[in-house]
């Protein structure tokens, strides 16, 4: 609706600008030498009038948006009288006009589509006409006559074969799209669920006692697991983010507090890198999407663990005029003057030498521009060649705290998750099997599931996979255990899918939600949260 509505609004603007170029026209050759203004009074009369009845037209279309043939067909049948009239009363002088009636047929063809250009075409014809008619000068030249029908024939003819040229071209493009929004869903699952259960298998390998050839062997996994993975993400991100299906969900967060999880769940990263990942603390609130800018710091990180390897990265927040900023410094090799204005396009690399085993492709930053720009955070760099890049991330606002700061024991933070009472659903043998087995590595009791039917439970917390099959999804699952339970069970979802979707569908549930592949950081962290819950007064009985 509104797509027609401008283009509607659009042509009575042009409408306007057009009758008021006439007047000037026709009050340019009134004043001519050799001419006589009165001939001309009634033509500018009629078209000033033409113009007061366009104003009132474009207000209508502004005042009531929307599709309505019988008002497009009144606007061409008021376009060809007022250019008519002054073809008729003009005479010869007046033949320039003759493209008003061009502009009217092609107008309304290319706005509105074939069939009204059909109609335009038509009541074009029927103008000529009317205008050879009523007037001797074009009788005397009917040839001229002819040459501006066959005209006034020959364009929208071949403007319609332009049109369903686009038209066609525009429906395999669409339809394209949508078998590429397809087949990347479906290679999204299919390809999260075998990184997600490496991921988790590497990471029971690491919590057994290994030598120290067993344990490079396990990093190697690990790290090559960790680029595969950040390249899938890159794609993805990409993909959701030129779909505009990325809405941002603020939330007010201890900027300090988050970053220091952000700095845990790196550190593995940062090991294999060689790098000293740094943090200053802070005590700031800020209100912002935590998802959107976790998604930022850690395209930075990784663009520092690439090219700053063996080298310290340090993070720190400092306000910037009414808002804070995060900087993150490395002391890698720098980006050159010449290219820091490309950095943050899509697969532009900074090349340099002996850098050809850098993996990547050239999305890290300008997702994190996009992304920037979703949620209000302005993106900016500076870098010196051999001395290191300093990312900024300006513009967090500033928020109060909450009134009842929870104030978390440290010692449980990072204790391991001894004695929970875990129940696991997951229709993925692999993905069951490794996710278990991590969960009893960290100490919690799991009872595994390959399905939510029947399913009975005295479980602390729910972590289930989102789609279970035919029978139910894992949101149902959920709601069926705390509907058993009878309050609400620290709960978490884990998925392959499109997690947008899952968020919308989630409500006020008080669920958690991780994207596959989900990192063992990560997953532990999530679990440490549901946990406080745990030990949080009940809420009352769920319905």
């Amino acid at each position: 609706m509104k797509f027609e509505k401008n283009t509607e609004l659009d042509q009575a603007n042009l409408r306007i600008i057009i009758a008021s170029i006439a007047v000037v026209y026709m009050l340019i050759l009134g004043f001519l030498p050799g001419q006589r203004f009165d001939t001309y009074l009634p033509v500018i009369t009629y078209i000033i009038l033409f113009l007061l009845a366009s104003i009132g037209l474009r207000q209508a279309i502004a005042r009531w948006p929307g599709h309505y043939p019988a008002r497009r067909i009144f606007a061409m049948i008021h376009d060809y009288t007022g250019t008519c009239f002054g073809l008729v009363v003009g005479g010869e002088a007046a033949l320039p006009l003759y493209a008003v009636i061009i502009w009217v047929n092609l107008g309304n063809g290319m706005r509105y589509g074939s069939r009204y250009l059909a109609i335009a075409t038509a009541l074009a014809l029927l103008a000529l006409l009317c205008v050879y008619r009523l007037t001797p000068v074009w009788q005397a030249q009917p040839f001229m006559v002819l040459m501006l029908m066959i005209t006034s024939t020959v364009i929208p003819f071949y403007a319609h074969l332009l049109l369903e040229r686009t038209r066609k071209a525009s429906e395999e493009a669409v339809a394209a799209n949508l078998e590429k929004s397809r087949f990347l869903a479906q290679a999204s699952h299919d390809l999260r669920q075998p990184i997600h259960s490496i991921g988790l298998f590497t990471a029971c390998l690491r919590e057994s006692r290994l030598g120290q050839e067993e344990r490079r062997l396990v990093d190697n996994i690990d790290r090559s697991l960790l680029n595969v993975s950040q390249l899938f993400r890159s794609i993805l991100d990409l993909y959701t983010l030129d779909n505009g299906r990325i809405l941002p969900k603020l939330q007010l967060i201890n900027l300090g507090e988050w970053l220091a999880d952000l700095v845990r769940q790196n550190a593995e990263a940062a090991r294999w890198a060689g790098v000293e990942l740094r943090l200053r603390p802070c005590r700031f609130w800020v209100q912002t999407d935590p998802t959107l800018l976790a998604t930022m710091v850690q395209n930075v990180l990784s663009n520092c663990f690439k090219y700053g390897a063996h080298r310290p990265v340090l993070i720190g927040v400092r306000r910037r005029g009414p808002g804070l900023a995060i900087m993150i410094y490395d002391r890698g090799n720098g980006i050159a003057e010449e290219h820091l204005p490309k950095v943050f396009e899509e697969f532009y690399r900074v090349r340099q030498v002996r850098d050809k085993d850098v993996e990547g492709v050239g999305l890290g930053l300008s997702i994190v521009k996009r992304l920037g720009e979703l949620i209000g955070v302005d993106v900016a760099l500076r870098s010196q060649p051999g001395r290191g890049t300093a990312v900024t991330l300006q513009g967090l606002p500033i928020a109060a705290p909450p009134a009842v700061v929870v104030n978390r024991d440290e010692a449980r933070q990072v204790g391991l998750l001894t004695g929970l009472k875990v129940c696991l659903v997951e229709d993925d043998r692999n993905v069951l099997s490794a996710t278990s087995a991590l969960l009893e590595r960290w100490g919690c009791e799991v009872q595994a599931e390959l399905t939510a039917e029947d399913l009975v439970t005295d479980c602390d917390i729910i972590v289930a996979d989102y789609d279970l099959g035919t029978h139910a999804t894992g949101i149902e699952c959920i709601d069926a255990v705390r509907r058993q339970r009878g309050r609400a069970v620290p709960a978490m979802i884990i998925t392959g899918h499109d997690i947008e979707k899952i968020q919308a569908a989630l409500h006020d549930r008080q669920i958690a939600i991780l994207s596959k592949p989900v990192r063992p950081a990560e997953l532990r962290a999530t679990l440490r949260a549901l946990r406080d819950r745990v030990h949080e007064p009940a809420e009352g009985a769920v319905t």
